[in-house]
């Protein structure tokens, strides 16, 4: 099958998250074996003249595709002017995905940036699908406020079955909930077993490159912290070269990368 080739999907059903994210649920117009991904993975979404652009998968349960997108440029705020039946075109899926084969019996630290929860969800969702195989799983995620905290009921309802501790930069009510300041403050106190942690991490690149810095001062290994990127995907096969990063492409190497491929980086991100 060409990989390049888009394929036709309906919007199922979209659900606002906050003001500026929603997630889109999508079907299949026809029957397309083998589309479904895997967690980190992501699709190129767009519609014919308009453009496309790099989605992670949200989520995976139960076969359904669902992409949370944040309307920053000229694709996305497209996309929001869709509605429920409409029609538009995706490719995929594309890249490396995190890797769940190395969390097996291991205890996994999950710590995510504002929408950099969208594609550590589908993590969640096979951490608990598969509770028994893992270690202790804990979810560290900050946002800038309150309002701005993607799947806040999930995430009670997470609670059953892993640790989650929340941050926000603006904190509104001083009741414990959430932890005043980025998300490294939830992340100096919690403890480690470095030689048996697997850390995956998504979020805005200075968050990630400070979240690193303080993984490394507890003496997890770069072997064991993982990624996910973002550059300017255009073609997602590593056919046109916007995503290069010294001799890597983000879209087909990537977006998730383990943290020792791209210490040190030319942009300084990392």
């Amino acid at each position: 099958m060409n990989p390049l080739k888009p394929w036709s999907v309906r919007i199922k059903k979209i659900k606002s998250e906050t003001e500026d994210v929603r997630t889109f649920t999508f079907e299949a117009k026809d029957a397309l074996p083998g589309k479904t991904g895997l967690p980190g993975q992501f699709n190129m979404v767009g519609f014919p003249a308009v453009g496309e652009a790099p989605i992670s998968f949200s989520s995976l349960d139960n076969g359904t595709i669902e992409h949370t997108i944040r309307a920053v440029g000229r694709v996305t705020e497209f996309l929001f002017g869709l509605k429920e039946g409409d029609d538009l075109s995706m490719r995929g899926p594309y890249g490396r995905g995190w890797p769940m084969d190395r969390c097996a019996g291991k205890d996994l630290l999950l710590i995510a940036g504002g929408v950099g929860l969208a594609p550590l969800r589908p993590v969640v969702q096979t951490v608990i699908a598969s509770r028994r195989l893992f270690g202790d799983v804990s979810l560290l995620y900050g946002a800038r406020n309150e309002a701005s905290l993607l799947f806040r009921k999930e995430l009670d309802e997470w609670k059953k079955h892993i640790r989650i501790a929340l941050s926000v930069d603006e904190v509104e009510a001083r009741d414990g909930k959430y932890e005043a300041g980025p998300v490294t403050v939830p992340l100096r106190r919690i403890g480690i077993n470095p030689d048996r942690t697997v850390v995956f991490v998504c979020g805005p690149e200075l968050m990630m490159r400070f979240t690193a810095r303080e993984l490394l001062m507890k003496r997890v290994p770069q072997s064991g912290i993982f990624l996910s990127l973002e550059r300017r995907m255009h073609c997602g096969v590593g056919h046109c070269g916007h995503c290069q990063q010294c001799g890597r492409f983000v879209c087909k190497d990537g977006p998730v990368f383990p943290y020792r491929e791209v210490h040190g980086l030319p942009d300084g991100l990392l």
